[in-house]
């Protein structure tokens, strides 16, 4: 039996010992009639210049993907995601990528969109909605939901309904900013779900500012994590909110939903949900050393195991774990090869520092491994994207970071281009080859 050797994938430059790369002379895939056939969970493929490509885990040796959990902690919720916002390192999955009815945890898509219409300068805080019958109908006293409780007909500014939406989960005041900024809750849908787009939020779909039931209206708990990580760093000053403790509309005063908030965590944000078809959901933050946890619980049975599932995840988090530089900024994490280029391999760097939480006192490895398409055209700019850094704790994907080129290649000179052809023509046979067994 004959293998193409893999390409596409380099071994990190690694000097951390905790950090154990995958043994690169296993990964092999086989290729019979153009297909790939790994014992693997992850593999990636490409066909490019008449050769196929392939970064793959080899035989019996494969970090599992979505679903897994941690080693020793367990959750009783059907999904639920414990995220260290800093490196964006998953600490606890559960469930992470099954699609889930989010309630309520949808306005923060809402509130992220208006958050945004603000820093662009398309809407002032001052600025005043008015709550329409249909706002008042559907999302106000009427509607015995979650409300400010505004007037119908009235006009609220901009800042009042961000605290309505915040701290009383106000759906009078979601309907009002999407008619405002939509016309219609169906437009407005359309627009959050290309805003998620554009933020990096690759299946979540909105069809509605409040949350209310929608066979398509479908997020992730990973997402909802992600979503909230976007909103706590690219928005301090209108994160502050979320810490409001209570708020006052119309001479009716109400508390701030989020229970995390009384349970002496140090927790500052964000958001609940419930609904039937969704069961108890929320999405929290907490701060502790300068250490900032993201959780997401979803499908509670009740508002208290919503509440405490949160909580015991946080304090895992906050007592289980400590960070770990891999790779300083600037370092050189692996390298990439080249296509036509004047250097036949180029450099690749993070954006920045790749740190990774770790178990205390727990002789877990990690597995790292670069992935991209490649080899990689010329000329190549510095800064230029090329690929990822995937690294696995166990089972569990931890941390998933982009590369970047390092240097500059430029066009390599006739011969080299030539060779490089020669190369791609030869690996061209042997698939074609291998094919025929």
């Amino acid at each position: 039996m004959n293998f193409l050797p893999a390409a596409g994938f380099t071994e990190p430059k690694l000097s951390n010992t905790d950090l154990v790369p995958a043994d690169w002379s296993r990964a092999r895939g086989l290729v019979r009639g153009g297909s790939v056939r790994d014992n693997s969970s992850d593999i990636v493929g490409v066909w490019r210049a008449g050769a196929l490509f392939v970064a793959a885990f080899g035989a019996g040796a494969a970090p599992g993907g979505s679903g897994k959990k941690e080693d020793g902690f367990q959750s009783s919720v059907p999904a639920a995601i414990l995220l260290d916002a800093d490196s964006d390192s998953i600490l606890y999955e559960k469930n992470g990528d099954q699609p889930i009815a989010p309630a309520s945890l949808a306005k923060l898509m809402t509130l992220e969109f208006l958050f945004n219409e603000i820093k662009q300068g398309r809407v002032k805080p001052d600025d005043e909605y008015i709550i329409s019958e249909n706002a008042w109908r559907k999302g106000g006293a009427p509607s015995h939901g979650s409300t400010m409780f505004a007037a119908i007909h009235s006009r609220v500014k901009v800042s009042d309904l961000l605290q309505g939406i915040i701290v009383d989960s106000a759906n009078d005041a979601c309907i009002a900013v999407a008619e405002a900024l939509a016309g219609n809750e169906a437009s407005f849908g359309q627009m959050l779900t290309q805003r998620a787009r554009s933020i990096g939020l690759e299946t979540s779909t909105f069809t509605n500012s409040t949350g209310y039931s929608d066979p398509n209206l479908r997020v992730t708990a990973r997402e909802m994590a992600e979503l909230a990580r976007h909103i706590i760093q690219t928005y301090p000053d209108f994160y502050q909110n979320f810490s409001q403790r209570d708020f006052t509309w119309n001479n009716i005063h109400q508390q701030n939903r989020n229970p995390l908030l009384g349970m002496g965590i140090s927790a500052d944000g964000l958001k609940t949900g419930e609904t039937t078809e969704a069961g108890f959901n929320l999405v929290g933050s907490a701060v502790q050393d300068n250490f900032r946890l993201i959780v997401v619980v979803t499908g509670a049975k009740s508002d208290k195991e919503r509440a405490d599932e949160a909580k015991k995840l946080l304090e895992f988090g906050f007592h289980d774990f400590q960070a770990r530089v891999l790779f300083a900024e600037g370092q050189t994490v692996g390298d990439a090869k080249v296509f036509g280029g004047d250097k036949s391999y180029v450099p690749l760097i993070a954006p920045g520092i790749v740190r990774v939480m770790l178990p205390r006192n727990n002789s877990q490895r990690l597995l790292a491994r670069i992935v991209y398409t490649g080899p990689v055209p010329a000329p190549i700019t510095k800064g230029q994207p090329i690929g990822k850094l995937k690294i696995w704790r166990g089972e569990n994907l931890a941390l998933e970071v982009p590369l970047q080129a390092a240097d500059d290649v430029g066009k390599g000179s006739m011969s080299q281009r030539a060779m490089d052809g020669a190369t791609e023509l030869m690996i061209g046979v042997l698939r074609a080859g291998v094919s025929k067994l």
